[in-house]
């Protein structure tokens, strides 16, 4: 969305710990355009937007754009600094990251969204916010709108192609399962047992799954954010049921204290093919479908060839294994 001219100044970006750059403030970008993103980098949609970002950092920075990142946590791993520093190599990002680990950049926004973004113009006016994916031509028509103001025979490129199919303006997108939560902060369970906060409650195996709810097999440890089994017997397994409705599903899972271990996939009661195997699938000698667990971040698990509702099943026999959150993507060709 547009903003109102010179009504409202882009606030400073107090409070965190920059990661790959000095300390910037806002005052001294006073004549350049500024591109305020935040997000999270266990949010899917999030990581979605980075192929652009990354892409304006390179074409616009030396012509006056300037991106920062303002890292603002979902779940308390997030707010480890080796976590980020891990994430940023990952996503090869190269412009300025803050880490907001105390929400004070997103209170000074009044900020309520993952991915959020800001662009400021050569003045230090907010005249351009979106939230959420999409709207990516729009959003470089903005940048290169507030760049011709600083120079209005500035050499500009031809707008970036959509990065995925699924980004071109008008793609069908459908309604798809809502983001999912583990912990009992956010999240809720379809087991009649009674849940134990900050305890370890065991659950039977479900004789129904309904939509769009988790469901747990064994013993479960149950926190704020996230559960973990807690089985006495390393040959025991804990599983998750969960009856979706997308093309893709994505897991946050953080390796607690255990590492490198194995969480087994599941649908529609049989092991994923290939065709329908997510980023980080692999499959062992007998063909069974996996997660190798050695960080913590978002797995994806299952990108379909197309859209549908499916029975998934997660079998692992970890003590470590903290679960978070499921996230959906709709959209597909």
């Amino acid at each position: 969305m547009f903003v109102e001219k010179e009504r409202i100044h882009i606030p400073e970006l107090f409070g965190g710990k920059w990661i790959n750059s000095r300390e910037i403030s806002i005052r001294e970008l006073r004549g350049r355009v500024v591109l305020v993103d935040f997000w999270d980098y266990t949010c899917v949609n999030c990581i979605r937007t980075l192929p652009y970002l990354k892409e304006w950092h390179k074409r616009y920075h030396e012509k006056g754009l300037e991106i920062i990142g303002v890292h603002a946590p979902e779940f308390f791993f997030a707010r480890t600094e080796d976590n980020v520093k891990r994430a940023i190599k990952e996503f090869r990002i190269e412009y300025p990251v803050v880490m907001d680990n105390d929400y004070q950049i997103w209170h000074a926004f009044t900020n309520r969204y993952w991915p959020a973004k800001y662009l400021s113009d050569k003045q230090g006016y907010i005249r351009y916010a979106h939230f959420g994916e999409g709207s990516y031509i729009e959003t470089e028509l903005a940048i290169q709108l507030l760049l011709r103001e600083i120079d209005p025979n500035l050499a500009l490129p031809d707008l970036m192609k959509p990065v995925r199919d699924t980004d071109i303006p008008g793609i069908f997108c459908y309604r798809v399962s809502p983001e999912l939560y583990f912990g009992y902060k956010r999240g809720k369970l379809g087991n009649p047992e009674s849940r134990k906060p900050d305890g370890i409650q065991d659950y039977k195996a479900p004789d129904k799954v309904d939509d769009d709810t988790i469901y747990l097999e064994g013993k479960w440890f149950s926190s704020q954010e996230y559960m973990k089994p807690a089985i006495d017997d390393s040959l025991d397994t804990a599983h998750v049921y969960l009856k979706y409705t997308s093309s893709e599903v994505n897991l946050v899972i953080n390796p607690g204290m255990d590492t490198n271990f194995q969480v087994f996939v599941m649908q529609n009661e049989k092991y994923l093919s290939k065709e329908d195997a997510g980023q980080d699938i692999q499959f062992d000698s007998q063909g069974r479908s996996y997660l190798a667990v050695s960080e913590p971040k978002m797995y994806n698990l299952i990108r379909n060839n197309g859209f549908g509702s499916h029975l998934l099943k997660l079998s692992t026999n970890s003590n470590g294994c903290e679960l978070y959150a499921f996230t959906f993507v709709s959209c597909i060709v």
